[in-house]
């Protein structure tokens, strides 16, 4: 639920682009502060914008601060901070008003001050990452910038005309990456940043649609598809019940791990960001941080049953006192900026491979087991035990079908053996 600033705040424009000084209140943090946003509403989309003070903190208040603030008569530094939140949103309707067409691009460029740097490829890539930033959104930004980094290093320049750009420059390039042993989804990830860049500056009028270098007859973006190295239950169990020091490191992040595996294969990020709130009684439920803001119209919040080993994992590394807005596992903290957010998230995923990967070693799997196989070792663990399809794709917390068969690995050659023998049974 947001909160409006007030109704005669709200301004409608010409071009019936709405704007709010709002108050999130989806994600409470422990101290009852939720963060302040620009919002803005086109043609039934709303793209919201985190506020920041002049040290370029985030703004965040209680819904009483709030309410004081946008009062009649604010008092104090009540009134200051009313006046600098009427600066972004006047700042925000100048902006709005000065575009000819109004779309969030436009207006996102002229906002935060970029426009006028964009001017070719590695410009464009460089301004998103710094929306991205701006947004909190830093993990995506972290991938734009790769991007940037593998071009300048692939043509030795800082400057990629679009012009050059095209589908035969984009073949040397995913050679050149093969040649240096980048996998087929790094190369889909850097070069899809890239598509994303010419489609907003096609929109915006930046190039014309001759420039635009990928689709039919022109370059084909290759397909990020890895193979899948699940892991069988057995292997799970090995893991599961192998011999580690109490309170160690090992064991914690064993048990991050396993905590990933029992609680559907949800990710690093979504266990750290869990909060006691998100348990009700003997169930756990949670949005995916990736589908909150991917599927805002559809999003499927995830159930999981706490089993008796989720219990226990919680119990070893819960935080104690378990009061509603406080988060489980001691990863995150209230205060934290969206760079130590992703910082700390990262960093515990680092760990948790390290230690997984030591322990599969140890016991005598082939295959790297990381944070990422519990998720597949989940999906396909249920599908070798029967489940439906429909099944395994509300507990990933899919959207749709074709999503989950990509996160199913083959059956092992083991069954396809049995199966094999069946169709000689005459």
């Amino acid at each position: 639920m947001c909160v409006p600033l007030c109704v005669q705040n709200q301004k409608v424009h010409t071009m019936n682009v709405n704007t709010n000084i709002i108050l999130e209140t989806r994600k409470p943090r422990s101290d009852g502060k939720y963060p302040v946003k620009l919002r803005l509403k086109y043609k039934r989309e709303r793209h919201y914008y985190t506020l920041r003070n002049k040290k370029g903190e985030s703004i965040y208040l209680t819904e009483s601060d709030f309410g004081k603030v946008m009062g009649d008569r604010p008092r104090e530094d009540f009134k200051k901070l009313r006046l600098s939140l009427n600066t972004h949103e006047e700042k925000a309707v100048k902006d709005i008003e000065s575009l000819p067409v109004f779309t969030f691009e436009k207006f996102e460029r002229k906002y935060f001050g970029k426009s006028e740097n964009i001017t070719d490829v590695i410009s464009a890539l460089k301004n998103k990452a710094d929306l991205l930033r701006n947004e909190g959104r830093i993990s995506t930004a972290v991938a734009y910038e790769c991007s940037i980094n593998s071009l300048k290093k692939f043509t030795g320049k800082d400057i990629l005309e679009f012009e050059k750009a095209d589908a035969h420059f984009f073949n040397e390039y995913e050679k050149w990456m093969l040649k240096n042993d980048n996998s087929n989804t790094t190369i889909s990830i850097y070069v899809r940043n890239v598509r994303t860049i010419f489609n907003e500056a096609e929109r915006t009028g930046i190039i014309k649609h001759g420039l635009y270098p990928f689709g039919k007859d022109k370059y084909t973006i290759p397909g990020g598809r890895n193979v899948k190295k699940a892991l069988t239950i057995q292997e799970v169990g090995q893991i599961a019940n192998y011999s580690v020091k109490e309170t160690t490191s090992e064991h914690r992040y064993r048990d991050y791990w396993l905590f990933s595996y029992l609680c559907n294969g949800i990710n690093v990020k979504d266990i750290a960001q869990l909060k006691y709130s998100n348990i009700d009684g003997d169930v756990l439920s949670l949005v995916r941080a990736k589908t909150q803001r991917e599927n805002k119209a559809n999003q499927r919040a995830i159930t999981i049953v706490i089993s008796k080993e989720i219990g226990k994992i919680i119990d070893q590394w819960g935080n104690r006192p378990g009061t509603p807005n406080k988060y489980i596992f001691p990863i995150l903290e209230d205060e934290l900026t969206p760079e130590q957010v992703y910082s700390r998230i990262r960093q515990t995923t680092k760990l948790i491979n390290r230690y997984v990967s030591s322990i599969a070693e140890n016991i005598g799997i082939v295959n790297r087991v990381t944070s990422y196989t519990a998720r597949h070792s989940f999906a396909t663990v249920l599908k070798r035990s029967g489940a439906s399809l429909e099944y395994i794709s509300e507990s990933l917390g899919h959207s749709n079908l074709a999503t989950t068969e990509n996160y199913l690995a083959d059956f092992e050659i083991e069954e396809k053996r049995k199966w094999a023998e069946r169709l000689t049974q005459f």
